[in-house]
């Protein structure tokens, strides 16, 4: 999987399943011993790359807190995992996007957001967004992330402002 996103993020999904097995350091034949096509090893690290975003994204949550506190929480988690490991989240965009990712792994990784997205519901119960779907809330949080995300990696010395900035925009958004 880490041979994947090595490849994947670097030439995007049209990598040959050759040099994910070169970087793997096995065979190419070998490859499909783990997967049966390529599209069933996106499928699997798809899943993968959604687990572990809403893990970190979740990883620390205070529980007891307010639901703006816990909502920044998980944004600063979500946007520190991101800008840690820029290739994942790069592959993830990738994968996101790729038609060869089922319906039934797409509602498995909605399900890996389950607790992002119950968090995202109980900011918004007041708010201006009550009423939309919470598909067009994620995506714009989405699209709010990536921004931040962009602007974080090119301005590391003002991370912190552009995450603040993002946050308090999310949050007028929201509640």
């Amino acid at each position: 999987m880490s041979a994947a996103i090595r490849i994947i993020a670097s030439q995007g999904l049209g990598a040959a399943t050759a040099a994910i097995a070169q970087e793997a350091g096995v065979s190419n034949g070998s490859l499909f011993t783990y997967f049966e096509t390529k599209a069933d090893l996106f499928n699997q690290l798809y899943l993968e790359l959604k687990a572990e975003t809403a893990a970190a994204a979740l990883d620390g949550l205070p529980a007891g807190s307010d639901i703006r506190k816990q909502t920044f929480h998980m944004w600063s988690q979500w946007l520190r995992w991101a800008t840690s490991y820029p290739e994942k989240r790069r592959t993830l965009a990738h994968l996101s996007v790729s038609d060869d990712i089922t319906p039934e792994s797409r509602q498995a990784g909605h399900q890996t957001m389950a607790g992002i997205a119950k968090l995202l519901e109980r900011s918004r119960e007041n708010g201006p967004m009550r009423d939309v779907p919470l598909g067009f809330v994620v995506a714009l949080m989405n699209a709010l992330a990536d921004a931040t995300i962009d602007f974080t990696i090119n301005d590391p010395a003002n991370a912190h402002k552009h995450s603040m900035t993002a946050f308090d925009a999310l949050w007028r958004m929201l509640a």
